[in-house]
């Protein structure tokens, strides 16, 4: 898959969660969330094909759900966090992959009520925003351009998902005057 399908991804997230007030006009970086990817990718990628078919919107939205995990684990305690092997598993593991969504929320964001309801929501409207972006390209099941762009996919739900977390806890890219 080429970069071109990434970037229209990444537009279309930013420019929705921009509009929406969950992240700045210019993206947080945080170089620490991002190394991360690769492990995690390689980690999740088993467990999200195998439910990609019965449930594509789960599969790409728990991406999302990763990256505010591991950036509110960047923000808490990332020098213990940054040395755990598989995050993806170290999370993953402690519900059960049908379940990492409500750990995520309720462990280790700590949102209830309304903000968990929130943060459903917004997952989910991300999801089916990228789903829908995947269908259009078009793509044969099982070639590897379509496991391509879905890894691309992931990646940038992952990414957006570390960015509206870095939001929530205050880390925002605007210029302050001094």
């Amino acid at each position: 898959m080429n970069m071109d399908f990434e970037n229209a991804l990444r537009n279309d997230l930013h420019d929705y969660l921009h509009g929406a007030g969950h992240v700045d006009e210019k993206l947080p970086e945080c170089p620490d969330v991002e190394e991360k990817w690769q492990q995690i990718a390689e980690a999740y990628l088993p467990d999200g094909v195998r439910e990609f078919n019965g449930y594509p919107k789960v599969s790409l939205g728990w991406m999302m759900y990763i990256g505010m995990a591991v950036a509110k684990y960047w923000d808490m305690e990332w020098e213990i966090y940054a040395n755990i092997s598989d995050l993806y598993v170290y999370i993953r593991d402690k519900r059960g992959y049908d379940y990492l969504d409500e750990y995520v929320c309720e462990s280790v964001l700590r949102l209830g009520g309304e903000e968990h309801a929130a943060t459903e929501k917004l997952v989910g409207e991300c999801a089916s925003r990228i789903y829908s972006l995947l269908c259009h390209q078009h793509l044969e099941p099982g070639t590897p351009e379509a496991f391509r762009a879905y890894v691309s996919c992931l990646h940038q739900l992952y990414l957006m998902g570390a960015a509206v977390q870095l939001n929530r806890m205050g880390y925002h890219m605007t210029l302050h005057s001094l």
